[in-house]
This record gives C-alpha cells, structure tokens and sequence, in this order.
C-alpha cells in the first residue's frame, strides 16, 4: 500500500518585511522547522515519500546559504522527496532551481521534476505526473498532458501540480495557473495533490490542496498542515489524514468596545493566547481615560507574552466619563484643549488618531496631578 505525505507552499525564504526583526527573523526560522518537522512526520509514519506541490521557495533570490539550509532540513527522512516549482520559484531557464543543482546540493533521493514527464518510484508502485510552472503565471493548464501520460498499469497514478481549480477557489484567484475541476477523472489519477492555495482544503475524495506547513498570513484558512496519503491499489479511494504541523498559529480579532463587560471580554481572549501566537487585533468603540488605561496595560502583557501582537486602535474613540474630567480639575486653557482634543479624535485617518492619542497623553497626565494638587502641592 503506497503512502506518502503530501505537502506544498514551504515558501523558504520569506521575508516578514512588515513586522519588527525581532518577529520577523524567528517567523522565518519556522519555515525551516516545518521541513524538519515534515521530515521527521515522514520517519514516524514510514511513508514511501514526500511529494511537495510548488512554491519551495519564495523567491528566485533567495540566498546560497538559504538554498543550503533548505536541503539540510530535509535530511531528516532518507526515503524519497518529489519537489515542483510553483509561481514563486518557477523553473526558468535560469533560477533558484538551477542554483540549487550547480551549488551540488540536492540529495540522491530528491528528484527536482521540473519537466512535464512521469516520475516513476519502482519500488512503492507509484507513477508521479508533475506539472511544473516554467513561468509565474500560465494561462493555459500545465496539468492536461496528464490525461495521455502512459504509466504502468499496476502502479498508482498521483497528479502533482501548483495552481488553481477553476470554478472552486474564490474568484479572484480563479485565473493565473488553471486547473480542470475533472482533472482526476480524466487523467484517471488516483490521487492529484495541489499547491497554491495557503489553507488544507479538500476539493473531493481525490483531490486536495495541503496547505502551507507553517501560517503566513492572517487569513482562516486551516493552515499549518499537511497531508498523510493512503493508497490500498490502484482505483482505490484514497485515505487522507491531516497533520498538524505549525509553530505559530495566527489570529485575527475584532472588539468592540462600548460597555465595561466588553472590556473583560478582550482581556479574558487576549489571556488565552501562548507564546506561539501571532496576533493581529483591531479595536473599534469607546472607552473612558481609565479603561484605555486598563487596555493599555493589557495589550503590553499579552505583547511580551505572544510571538507578535500588532493592535489597531485607529477606530477607538475617547470618552472621559463626567468623574473624570472632574478629577482632571482642568479649567480655563486645558479645558479648552480637552474639548477640542475630544472633538478632533471624531476625525478620519491621522489628524484623529493624533488627537486621541493626545488626548490619552493629557488626560493621564492630568490624572497623575490630580491626587498632588488635592494635598496643597503646586
């Protein structure tokens, strides 16, 4: 019974341009480990090999050393690996694929297929039909010589390609890189693992895209995974099982603050988040100077606590409570200033994100002074 894993979109290479070094560099570590995680997921479930969907690399120029390390992760499982090349790392004339080969890297049991022909591993009985991207975008289907490829007859058919189902995948993506929707039936595949699309995803009992082993990006797409496939005989349906094989997990959260329970809410879900989180959170409502406070605070905890915590507060606005602009004792020229400061926050874009910060600044100022001056001092 021939079993393997199938995984894709490794993305080596990756720059988290947009987040602090300090997040960025352990991001980029991950995806390494995910390799090594698979190779040792390949060890325990003595697969007969690893096929990758394309998109290995990130980039054509990636460096020499990244090119290295990417071979080394691998050496955890001896058996066989079967890379493409996707729309990130297409197999040009001249690329990452043809910098890897003449650095003399690449293992005796890896085989780059980067050409449109069989790929036949005798000893499991299996026939691999790659479709390799030559170019970033193709608007024809690189998966159509399948249907004519001859393999022999008692060896299991698996299709291995890098793009799109047409019809299945949202629209927007529904163009570059097309792939029939009845490419299994055609080509009478019995298993055809996919790339490109980020999230595990099961388009029937035959076809599925892995996923990328390691999230990237904030989007709820059951990243992290890859696929343990299970081939009794030819004709067979397939047996997959989804492995879990993440470091960081990403989230996406959206509050909205207008009463003090809202706050708790917040306060308790930040506090379930690890250290393996990475954490985009956007904040929309009111709260009072001492709530902001409160928030504040929280947000610092939980940001030394998780991998990274990137907080938008752009849509928050300020409503000191009648306590405490009393509190505040400000009269005259800072209270001027504090009502034009509540009025300006209303604003779109960053004339009112300066006037809400501002006014966070003066009012906890305002705060700190306020015990001082009720005990006579100036």
């Amino acid at each position: 019974m021939p079993k393997f894993i199938h995984t894709a979109d490794w993305q080596i290479g990756r720059q988290f341009s947009t987040f602090d070094d300090e997040d960025a560099h352990p991001l980029a570590e991950a995806r390494l480990l995910a390799v090594q995680r698979l190779a040792a997921l390949a060890v325990t479930h003595q697969v007969d090999a690893v096929l990758v969907a394309g998109d290995v690399f990130d980039l054509q120029t990636v460096s020499d050393r990244t090119i290295r390390k990417l071979f080394n992760a691998m050496a955890g499982f001896t058996g066989a690996w079967v890379l493409i090349s996707g729309n990130h790392d297409a197999a040009l004339a001249e690329s990452v694929w043809t910098r890897a080969q003449r650095l003399g890297v690449v293992p005796s049991n890896v085989t780059l297929a980067l050409q449109p022909e069989p790929v036949l591993l005798h000893e499991v009985g299996v026939a691999v039909l790659p479709a390799p991207l030559t170019q970033r975008h193709t608007y024809g289907d690189t998966t159509a010589w399948f249907d004519l490829a001859d393999t022999p007859a008692n060896y299991v058919r698996v299709g291995l390609a890098h793009g799109s189902v047409q019809g299945i995948l949202a629209d927007d993506i529904d163009s570059a890189n097309p792939i029939a929707p009845d490419r299994v039936a055609r080509a009478r595949l019995d298993y055809l693992a996919l790339g490109d699309w980020h999230g595990c995803k099961r388009i029937d009992d035959r076809t599925w895209y892995s996923g990328t082993p390691e999230p990237d990006r904030f989007k709820a797409n059951d990243s992290g995974r890859a696929l343990l496939v299970e081939v009794a005989a030819p004709g067979s349906v397939p047996v997959v099982t989804v492995l879990d094989t993440a470091q960081f997990r990403w989230h996406q959260l959206e509050f909205a603050l207008q009463v003090s329970t809202d706050l708790d809410a917040l306060q308790a879900r930040l506090s379930q988040f690890g250290s393996d989180a990475v954490v985009d959170l956007r904040v929309q409502g009111q709260t009072t100077l001492t709530q902001h406070q409160q928030l504040a605070q929280a947000l610092g905890e939980t940001s030394a606590r998780i991998r990274h915590l990137r907080a938008d507060l752009s849509a928050m606005h300020l409503a000191p409570s009648d306590d405490e602009l009393a509190s505040l004792q400000a009269d005259g020229y800072l209270a001027d200033i504090l009502a034009e400061l509540r009025e300006e926050q209303a604003q779109v874009g960053e004339a009112g994100e300066a006037a809400r910060d501002a006014l966070v600044l003066l009012g906890s100022a305002l705060i700190q002074r306020a015990p001082a001056q009720e005990g006579g001092v100036a």
